[in-house]
């Protein structure tokens, strides 16, 4: 009596491997499989965003007691609000109005922080000399000197985009330092070796090699420039989100308040987006290096 052995059927996720499919078919098979793939890594990232959203509209309307509502209404009305406001134009001029000051203060501190921090990192002198000046403006918090810029530049725009480059200047400026001063001092040594002048030398191996410290202090600058010029509007402006929030609140529009506050928060997300995309794009040397080893 002999015994027969019968061969499994092949699971589905090898039929995309096997040779017996034409190369047009496979190719199909895996860019299906990686597209779902990816489907899946972003719903399982976007899963506590949704909880928190599902439990923002639940919440108000089932869990808590009717006059919590009146101060936290469910999502549905927030959306509905920023809707209204959306229809009259008003959140897309104090959107339009808050982004002119935060983009102008914003590009002010990355053009002087990374100048400043090249030429400190790379002259000793000029380190010694201006470090203790540095040092104590750094530990000064930034809505502490919001009254100085008020009174010395007024309630206009100045002060505003002022206060912006003010916090949006030491995050870039000390990481800019940071990022000269960790380059490895054998690539220095080699391009010196091959007759590079120092401009060539920046632009060559020091910047290049500094690009991802600089991006993460120009991240933790856009930030910080959203939150302080939100704060600043609320003081004194006649437009903004900051205005938006403040004067909504004093109105007892609460779902205006939290359309307001939602809008700040998809505006930082959007402006980290594009900053990790910029990084993503000056670092592309990184990529290609680590690619080839």
């Amino acid at each position: 009596m002999s015994t027969v052995l019968t061969r499994p059927p092949e699971a589905p996720a090898a039929v995309e491997h096997s040779p017996a499919l034409p190369a047009a078919e496979r190719q199909k098979a895996g860019r299906l499989s990686y597209v779902a793939h990816l489907a899946a890594r972003a719903g399982w990232k976007s899963l506590a965003v949704v909880l928190f959203l599902a439990l923002w509209e639940v919440g108000p309307l089932y869990l808590a007691s009717p006059s919590t509502r009146v101060f936290l209404p469910p999502l549905h009305e927030v959306l509905a609000a920023g809707a209204r406001l959306v229809e009259a134009g008003q959140l897309q001029s104090h959107l339009q109005a808050s982004l002119t000051r935060s983009v102008s203060g914003f590009g002010i501190a990355v053009v002087t922080a990374v100048v400043l921090g090249l030429l400190i990192a790379w002259y000793g002198w000029l380190n010694s000399f201006l470090n203790p000046l540095l040092e104590l403006f750094r530990n000064t918090a930034t809505l502490a000197l919001l009254p100085v810029f008020t009174l010395l530049l007024g309630i206009g725009e100045e002060s505003k985009i002022t206060i912006v480059a003010y916090a949006a200047f030491f995050p870039v400026l000390l990481n800019t330092i940071a990022g000269v001063r960790t380059v490895d001092p054998l690539l220095i040594r080699a391009a010196k070796s091959l007759g590079m002048n120092s401009f060539r030398l920046f632009q060559k191996v020091i910047l290049p090699s500094a690009v991802p410290t600089i991006f993460t202090g120009i991240r933790m600058a856009g930030t910080s420039s959203i939150l302080v010029l939100i704060a600043a509007e609320m003081v004194g402006a006649k437009a903004g989100l900051g205005y938006l929030i403040v004067n909504s609140q004093m109105s007892f529009l609460i779902p205006d308040m939290y359309a307001g506050i939602l809008t700040v928060s998809v505006l930082g997300l959007a402006v980290n987006a594009l900053l990790v995309a910029l990084e993503r794009h000056f670092s592309r040397w990184r990529t290609a290096v680590g690619s080839t080893s």
